[in-house]
């Protein structure tokens, strides 16, 4: 099978003919084998009928549909797993991203040796204040943090090699760091390619400051998970010894100038009675509980199973 085209949705109905009419125009014209595969993030409205009744009309639509909403990287990763095609697509069920895309992303993995592709969408038609200068600000951290040289992060409208998607876990929120995963994970060749970004032509947007908010925080879990996933100690029993260090020089520092004193028969008071006690009892503490931190990272990092992240109630095979 040439393409599987993996799209996330949440309250899409209205969008959902349109654009599945779109995407089979384009795999036809291009003589395309293919595989539509919707994933219903919990929808509230007719979003699983309607994937229903596309699937009877094509026998290329599959669908999975969520107990409940539990996001987008869980949508993805339902979606990933269940992909055969050489190259997979994923992209926005509501209709800014452009099917007419997707033969030249194709020929970027097929023939150009591409791992990953990644959107750009260079020309928006999103609020300036609320989504275009958060996203600017994102994509530069993004950028200086991963090493990845992207300009679009967050666009939906991505094209993997199969084993890309196969080695690499999206979970949380990570959905806007594939192309960090794919990295991390040893697939060096990423692109980016200009893609159309069309106005929203129906629903409204899901995009709210939470996101915003979300993917910096996820941002720092990713450059620590990339840094200090796979040794966990490094870091804190490297904090560990600094601040333990820390608190033994303090410490001796009141040693000293207690025997300096009483050598010299001066008069002393009690070493409680000096703050750099506390200070030097405070951070060997604090370094103790750093150095058992990353024996506890170290014992959960060996020891985890994979646990279930989200529940599935109807599959479209």
């Amino acid at each position: 099978m040439n393409l599987s085209i993996v799209i996330p949705l949440l309250n899409e109905q209205e969008s959902l003919p349109e654009l599945h009419n779109w995407i089979v125009k384009v795999m036809t014209s291009h003589n395309f084998s293919y595989e539509i595969l919707f994933i219903d993030d919990g929808s509230t409205d007719a979003s699983w009928n309607t994937i229903e009744q596309l699937s009877e009309q094509n026998p290329n639509v599959k669908g999975i549909r969520f107990l409940k909403n539990y996001g987008k990287s869980q949508a993805l990763h339902a979606g990933f797993a269940k992909a055969q095609g050489d190259v997979i697509i994923t992209m926005d069920a509501d209709l800014q991203d452009s099917p007419d895309e997707i033969p030249e992303l194709y020929h970027l993995i097929c023939k150009e040796g591409f791992d990953l592709i990644s959107g750009w969408k260079k020309k928006r038609y999103d609020s300036v204040l609320f989504k275009n200068v958060p996203s600017k600000l994102f994509n530069w951290a993004a950028r200086k943090t991963s090493g990845v040289k992207l300009n679009d992060f967050n666009c939906g409208l991505k094209a993997y090699k199969n084993e890309v998607i196969k080695n690499i876990e999206v979970s949380g929120e990570m959905h806007r760091y594939i192309p960090v995963l794919a990295k991390n994970a040893g697939y060096s060749k990423i692109g980016e390619k200009v893609v159309i970004h069309q106005a929203r032509k129906y629903g409204s947007s899901k995009f709210g400051m939470s996101r915003f908010i979300n993917g910096f925080l996820d941002l720092i879990t990713i450059w620590f998970l990339s840094k200090f996933g796979k040794r966990p100690m490094h870091l804190f029993g490297a904090l560990g010894v600094v601040m333990f260090f820390i608190g033994f020089l303090a410490a001796g520092s009141i040693g000293v100038l207690k025997l300096w004193k009483l050598y010299h028969h001066e008069s002393t008071i009690l070493v409680t009675s000096n703050p750099w006690f506390y200070i030097a009892l405070t951070t060997m503490i604090i370094g103790t509980q750093l150095f058992l931190a990353g024996f506890l990272g170290e014992i959960i990092l060996r020891t985890k199973n994979n646990e279930e992240r989200y529940k599935i109630s109807k599959i479209i095979a």
